[in-house]
């Protein structure tokens, strides 16, 4: 078989020689106690660069060993792109949320041996969910894989906007020490309203690990939590949207991204936000509309945005989220961690290992199996594509 797999670029001064750290601390479950990935064999080293085309996600060794052809490649989005060359004949296509490779219908409708969309992470609205079920194509992902490393990306960010850390940070990078500049716009988060749409493996996470700051702790989800988890963290319950951003110092979007969540923050949501709220968005970045976030940071009615996605990716260079003010974006890397390569990297291994030999691939991997929305999938996902102006990431760059 073809595997082509999509991975974001090699650092810009070469691979790494040395790292850090020399081991990662030994985990073995999720905290619901799902086991971490299980392959039957490794060909890398945790806790090294995996997730860029030199690293490979650890799998040509075994993809050749097999008899299988691997071709890996971050040129994805132009017209006439590798990506979409290699794509013609492929039987399996790997791509990343962090670098994703747009699977749209058209794609699809070019690739006739395409049998199987594998995510290396978790999130999996760059396919066009509709048109693998139409085309018989099972999409999966290694769910919970990076989960975590997006929880904790997202205190981060919390802390960092709210402290107005990023200022600070640039009046000492820049020689300063003028502290009236440093904390006008610097407060404690005691006591704050945390809130977070969707509270599943990352927005649940959050909210535990924001619990110890004597915070208020809310969530909107479509299904809610058992009455001994919101007892856990003395979360309150918001049946709607509009009702948790009315009430909450702090807004965090942790839901997927499909038809019925595109462009949920628009101008009328944004506006019946808690003035001066701040907003964190580790989920995808189509989540919220561009120009409509660029407004209310400009008007004050939001006081900070924090965003470690975009809509494409990548951002092009004239991106109104890059130049807007009181914004603390990062090039989605919350769930690309070397900790968190080493789970992807092994739970890609694994599915394939299990597509090779016949083997059912985990439930909780599944987004669309059969024709039909599937495990996580049937949880998260509603039928349709978001992957619609999708084609603007090749403008990265080139303005």
């Amino acid at each position: 078989m073809k595997i082509l797999c999509v991975l974001y670029e090699d650092p810009s001064g070469g691979m790494p020689e040395k790292y850090p750290l020399s081991a990662l601390p030994e985990i073995s479950n999720y905290p619901d106690g799902m086991p971490l990935p299980s392959p039957k064999g490794r060909d890398f080293a945790a806790g090294t660069l995996l997730g860029c085309v030199s690293g490979e996600l650890g799998l040509r060794k075994f993809l050749e060993d097999r008899g299988h052809t691997l071709v890996v490649t971050s040129d994805k989005d132009a017209d006439g792109c590798d990506a979409d060359r290699e794509l013609v004949d492929a039987d399996i296509v790997i791509s990343q949320p962090f670098w994703p490779y747009y699977l749209t219908e058209k794609r699809i409708k070019s690739a006739q041996n395409l049998k199987l969309a594998i995510t290396a992470g978790i999130g999996s609205d760059h396919v066009d969910l509709q048109a693998a079920m139409d085309h018989n194509i099972d999409v999966v992902e290694v769910t919970y894989c990076n989960s975590r490393s997006v929880a904790e990306h997202i205190v981060m960010m919390i802390l960092a906007m709210v402290r107005d850390y990023h200022p600070q940070h640039q009046i000492v990078k820049d020689g300063g020490w003028h502290i009236a500049d440093a904390v006008k716009r610097s407060y404690d988060v005691e006591g704050m309203h945390i809130g977070t749409i969707a509270a599943g493996r990352i927005g649940y996470d959050m909210l535990r690990k924001m619990a110890p700051f004597d915070v208020h702790l809310h969530y909107n989800d479509r299904h809610r939590l058992p009455a001994e988890k919101e007892a856990e963290l003395n979360l309150q319950y918001h049946e709607t949207v509009e009702s948790l951003v009315g009430v909450c110092d702090v807004i965090n979007i942790s839901c997927p991204l499909h038809p019925e969540t595109e462009h949920l923050f628009n101008e009328e949501l944004l506006a019946k936000c808690k003035p001066g709220a701040y907003l964190i968005n580790t989920a995808r970045g189509k989540i919220c509309d561009r120009a409509a976030i660029a407004k209310a940071l400009e008007s004050g009615q939001l006081s900070g945005y924090a965003g470690d996605v975009w809509f494409p990716q990548p951002a092009p260079v004239d991106h109104p989220w890059r130049t807007m003010p009181n914004h603390g974006m990062t090039p989605h890397t919350s769930g690309t961690t070397l900790s968190a390569q080493t789970r992807y990297a092994d739970g890609v291994r694994e599915i394939l290992e299990c597509f090779f030999d016949g083997h059912e691939i985990r439930n909780e991997y599944k987004i669309v199996s059969g024709g039909q929305l599937a495990g996580a999938g049937a949880h998260a996902y509603s039928a349709g594509t978001a992957t619609d102006g999708s084609e603007e990431a090749a403008n990265f760059g080139s303005t």
